[in-house]
């Protein structure tokens, strides 16, 4: 008996001693004798916030998670809709159903409750295992008859590919029921793309007549242009200028954003933005308005809506400033899609990776966060979705390819006193990717430090903070949990 103990120590010693933690990796895992892998958990939350659908007339509709089909539905923002937040799913005698799939899932999660002063109406959650050929009913049926948001969470446990479709199943055909907040939780890959993408996976607009030149217009939904919530707080990361005998170091101020453009580049150094509940509010949809910057000085190359057109290498308009992160008014959502605040991206690099990093932030502000963000590129050469050599510039030279795409954000409880709220506790998240169309689609495995960031690009950032405060916050890698 003593001599099997023994040995059964000595196996578990072993297993131990051979246990790695990947922090670049979606799994913990265990190496060389043992070959465990244990998924790490994912949630993904729909919450109806980009997007939109303003008619119960059946049509797909494309949300951060993907599209889903809407029949006898739409996205309701009325001050009868019950919603956490400014939107939520309004829905009569019909259905709503996921066009994707999600796999490796636990349970999923949904927010309900009747519309205005209707009548209860029933509703049940079916689920599809062969992408939506066949539905089965899981679950009971729930009456909805709470006039505030109820919360259910349904088991399913599964590795395999499910998609759910919320069925209108009794009560009168008038009643209408709001959804809001469905979250998938699991672990593992999820295999669902978070986040509406920037551009197509080849730019569209061909050779076409570039767009018109258009000036910046600043609202008063901008944040403010100095103190908290302005968008240079922590710095500026190289000191630029307007001058312009610094064309390559030129200072932009966007309103919306403030950015050191690269004349010869043709692309930001970098862009620094603030970003809480106020700048996406989901008040207009993605405007798709890329234009040139009209007021750019006339001795600088000014990139043209349709300069990243006609490459067989195939590089998005990759946005610096998100279009979705500036969603309070028109002129907030037209500066993004300025070509002064693009960059050539490859394609799952922008779409996939940078997305889903950029959908992961708003979430933070989605709990009750505020988040400062700076983002730039460096370097010469990326590989688009055509070809697997690097390609250096673009638009007969005037753009050139960045090789590394970086951005770090600050995060923080909504409140004042930004700067001296910052501590040895902030989460400061860093990342630096290569601009390749092979990146994994997984950030947190891009995950570095502020101060790497700094020694790869000569800047000096998060500059407005004290040195000790520096030193402590730039050095540590977040865990992106």
């Amino acid at each position: 008996m003593k001599k099997a103990l023994l040995i059964f120590t000595a196996a578990i010693t072993l297993l131990a001693s051979s246990c790695k933690k990947d922090g670049n990796s979606n799994f913990i895992r265990y190496t060389d004798t043992a070959k465990f892998v244990i998924p790490k958990p994912y949630i993904v939350t729909e919450n109806f916030e980009q997007g939109k659908k303003t008619a119960y007339a059946a049509a797909d509709v494309l949300l951060n998670t993907g599209s889903w089909n809407f029949d006898d539905a739409l996205v309701g923002n009325l001050s009868t809709d019950i919603k956490n937040g400014n939107w939520s799913i309004r829905m009569r005698n019909g259905k709503i159903t996921m066009n994707f799939d999600v796999s490796n899932l636990s349970k999923i999660i949904i927010k309900h409750a009747k519309y205005g002063a209707d009548p209860a109406a029933g509703w049940a959650l079916y689920v599809s295992r062969d992408k939506g050929v066949t539905w089965g009913q899981l679950g009971t049926e729930y009456n909805e008859a709470s006039t505030v948001l109820v919360t259910d969470s349904i088991n399913v446990a599964t590795t395999g590919p499910v998609r759910f479709q919320i069925r209108r199943t009794s009560g009168a055909a008038t009643s209408r029921t709001n959804f809001d907040d469905i979250t998938f939780k699991g672990a593992g890959e999820s295999g669902v793309t978070f986040g509406i993408p920037d551009t197509g996976p080849v730019d569209t607009v061909g050779t076409s007549t570039p767009a018109s030149g258009r000036p910046i217009v600043v609202g008063a939904d901008a944040p403010p242009a100095t103190g908290d919530n302005s968008n240079l707080l922590f710095g500026n990361p190289s000191n630029a200028t307007t001058s312009l005998t610094t064309g390559d170091n030129y200072l932009i101020d966007a309103g919306y954003y403030v950015e050191s453009y690269n004349a010869t580049r043709g692309t930001p150094n970098w862009v620094s933005w603030h970003l809480d509940a106020s700048n996406a509010t989901g008040t207009t949809d993605r405007l798709n308005n890329f234009a040139a910057w009209s007021a750019l000085p006339t001795s600088f190359y000014a990139v043209q809506s349709n300069s990243y057109a006609g490459s067989v290498t195939g590089f998005d308009r990759g946005h610096n400033c998100p279009s979705a992160d500036r969603t309070s008014s028109t002129a907030a959502n037209g500066s993004t899609f300025l070509m002064t605040n693009m960059i050539p991206q490859a394609p799952n690099n922008n779409q996939h990776t940078w997305a889903d990093l950029e959908n992961y932030l708003r979430l933070q502000v989605s709990g009750g966060n505020e988040v400062y963000i700076i983002m730039g590129s460096y370097g010469q050469g990326g590989i688009g979705s055509v070809g697997t050599t690097a390609v250096n510039t673009i638009n007969n030279g005037h753009v050139t390819v960045p090789s590394n795409v970086w951005k770090i954000a600050v995060i923080l409880p909504v409140g004042n006193g930004d700067i001296i709220r910052v501590g040895a506790t902030t989460r400061v998240i860093a990342v630096n990717t290569p601009n390749i169309n092979s990146i994994n689609a997984d950030w947190t495995r891009y995950i570095t430090t502020v101060r790497a960031i700094e020694q790869a690009t000569g800047y000096n950032l998060l500059s407005a903070l004290p040195q000790s405060v520096q030193d402590v916050v730039e050095t540590g890698r977040d865990s992106g949990i």
